[in-house]
């Protein structure tokens, strides 16, 4: 449920904000005349379960739909100048310290905590420094990220025992950047002291330090690689930007395409297409060529690209497609494509559903449509399987990219920063209308 209070000098003016920045199924949830015009507070997925859920017991005051509408209005008014009252704290300590004489540095490229209005600063290395000024900060902080959260529906966590206010901090920052609860928590631990910067950066090594890539690229180390996945997840234009990249390379002589996808019909359609273009030899599996039978004719070829179904473990055929790869005598070198798109709960359910095959890497896919990519770093972090490429586009070949730990842990933080910065302007008072509110 998304909350948003707007301010105009008449209704209609309100409304029309409302209609351009909210769209057509919006709700008011009130409205009311403020010095100098109106104030509306509406909400997108409005759900009077989850309204009731985030006021918690105040809810049992709302005899009406309508009485509930108010008081959600009215916690998002409080939230929002509670928020508003923080972010002036933290100013007024910038401000009283500069006039002291000390100066501010910002934070570095991938410090993004906050962006716009609620840069991370920290005080010059040749001021004075009050000792716990850095705790005193990152309380603050921790203040405006909890708001935050209230105001999007989730519950603040409260302070953990041993864990002090920087480390819960850069806990809720990794979380912010996409990685899960537990991930995050055991990276913020192992910074014992100092700055959030510190933290930040020393958190990003660790990632980068776990991330696993292989140095040479299939197209010139060779051999048999198979892309499994779920339906749309990208192996078939995975596969067709591999190989249009190989015959760009090294020609079409040396390299074949196999599809082992017999459930669906007209499922060879595309890689056909591919092949045709190409002039690349196409196999299909079926009751009459085994895997290892084709494999066994390809066996001149320096690459073979293997595209399967995307078969689910309650699908007909599952078993049996990943028997026959497992098996195979041939060295199938097995590859899980993940959608960067996809929820962390359905990658670790995918990872699951096929790593009987004896997976041997992954691919991660369409990391041009992910609004974060920190979810698909710690999965293979958690998962420990090599990242071999990640793809950002339709393009073929161009959109496909050998993967490397730092240029993806850098992308991530880049994303990160696009986001904060869109939900800033979406969020933070006075972005959005013509006058600021106490």
């Amino acid at each position: 449920m998304k909350v948003k209070r707007f301010f105009a000098k008449s209704m209609a003016e309100a409304l029309k904000q409302v209609s351009e920045q909210m769209g057509p199924d919006a709700v008011i949830l009130s409205n009311r005349r403020v010095d100098g015009g109106v104030e509306i507070v509406t909400a997108l997925d409005y759900d009077e379960n989850m309204a009731r859920q985030s006021l918690g017991e105040q809810a049992s005051e709302a005899t009406n739909g309508a009485r509930l509408a108010e008081m959600q209005a009215e916690r998002h008014r409080r939230l929002e100048d509670e928020l508003s009252r923080s972010r002036t704290r933290i100013r007024d300590v910038r401000e009283s310290r500069a006039a002291r004489g000390q100066s501010y540095a910002e934070a570095s490229f991938v410090d993004l905590h906050e962006a716009a209005s609620d840069e991370y600063i920290e005080p010059s290395s040749q001021g004075a420094s009050t000792p716990n000024y850095s705790d005193e900060l990152a309380r603050m902080r921790a203040e405006i990220s909890s708001l935050r959260d209230l105001m999007n529906g989730r519950r603040a966590e409260p302070e953990k025992p041993g864990v002090n206010a920087v480390q819960q901090r850069l806990a809720e920052r990794l979380q912010e950047f996409g990685l899960s609860q537990n991930l995050a928590g055991s990276l913020s631990r192992r910074h014992k002291g100092g700055k959030l910067e510190d933290g930040w950066k020393q958190s990003l090594k660790m990632l980068v330090a776990g991330l696993r890539t292989p140095h040479q690229e299939w197209l010139d180390e060779g051999g048999v690689y198979a892309l499994v996945g779920p339906t749309g997840s990208g192996k078939t234009t995975t596969i067709g930007k591999l190989a249009a990249r190989y015959v760009l390379k090294h020609g079409a002589d040396s390299i074949a395409l196999v599809t082992t996808d017999r459930y669906r019909v007209a499922a060879h359609e595309q890689l056909f297409v591919f092949g045709r273009i190409l002039n690349v030899p196409v196999r299909v599996v079926d009751e009459s060529n085994t895997l290892d039978d084709i494999l066994d004719e390809l066996s001149d070829r320096h690459l073979v690209l293997i595209d399967t179904a995307g078969l689910t473990s309650s699908d007909k055929g599952y078993q049996e497609q990943l028997a026959e790869l497992a098996r195979s005598h041939h060295k199938v070198r097995t590859h899980l494509v993940v959608s960067a798109t996809s929820q962390p709960r359905i990658m670790k359910s995918v990872w699951h559903c096929y790593k009987m095959a004896s997976l041997t890497g992954c691919v991660m896919t369409k990391i041009d449509e992910a609004l974060t990519l920190g979810e698909s770093l710690g999965f293979v972090m958690e998962t420990g399987l090599p990242v071999a490429y990640y793809t950002d586009g339709q393009k073929i070949p161009g959109d496909l990219h050998h993967a490397e730990a730092v240029p993806l842990v850098r992308l991530a933080v880049e994303r990160l920063k696009i986001s904060q910065q869109q939900m800033a302007a979406e969020q933070v008072p006075g972005t959005e209308r013509p006058r600021e509110t106490a």
